[in-house]
């Protein structure tokens, strides 16, 4: 069994770290990735290109009802919630969750709703518990859980929430993220 589907979910510090971690990712990558940065709602469209300039895959925001390919970075748009349908996205502007808007619990569940055991979720660093519900969802779906070592987050409250929460498959530093990535989706889910 292969690993579809990547989805990512940070806050505070997450910049610096999608930074690193997309940048480690070789441009055969063959899994998708969909990342939920929290980020005000009135923030400008520029994240996509940002992140464009440390990494070789596409980068770009999600536009409601966009197939899903592998090798893509798909960012939620600010002010939308990211959800996953098998083989595209969807956006919704229904109430925040936990403040949030975009929120990584709603990216979380619905991935672990639509790929169960073929979408791999990773927490990186955050200052609330934005996450911790879809990554237990996440987890009881068959999926794969990796955390940012706290000790690596800029803001450790999002990865020790979650650590706390649930027996997740991996506590890495954020340099070794993208190479665990790498292997599980060469391995095709060999864990």
């Amino acid at each position: 069994m292969a690993y579809e589907l990547i989805v990512i979910g940070t806050s505070l510090g997450g910049l610096s770290a999608l930074k690193t971690l997309l940048g480690a990712l070789p441009q055969n990558f063959s899994a998708a990735l969909a990342v939920v940065q929290h980020r005000h709602r009135e923030s400008a469209q520029g994240l996509g290109n940002f992140l464009q300039q440390f990494t070789v895959l596409p980068v770009h925001e999600v536009e409601d009802k966009e197939r899903i390919q592998a090798g893509h970075v798909y960012l939620a748009p600010a002010d939308y919630h990211l959800l996953v349908e098998y083989g595209y996205f969807s956006l919704s502007i229904d109430e925040p969750v936990s403040y949030a808007r975009p929120s990584i619990d709603v990216l979380l569940e619905s991935a672990a709703d639509s790929y169960n055991e073929r979408v791999i979720g990773v927490i990186l660093t955050g200052a609330n518990q934005d996450g911790v519900k879809g990554l237990s969802t996440l987890k009881a779906r068959g999926g794969v859980t990796i955390v940012q070592d706290p000790d690596t987050a800029e803001s450790p409250v999002l990865p020790r929430a979650a650590i706390a929460a649930i027996a997740v498959d991996a506590i890495l530093p954020l340099s070794q993220i993208a190479p665990r990535l790498i292997h599980l989706c060469a391995a095709t889910g060999d864990w």
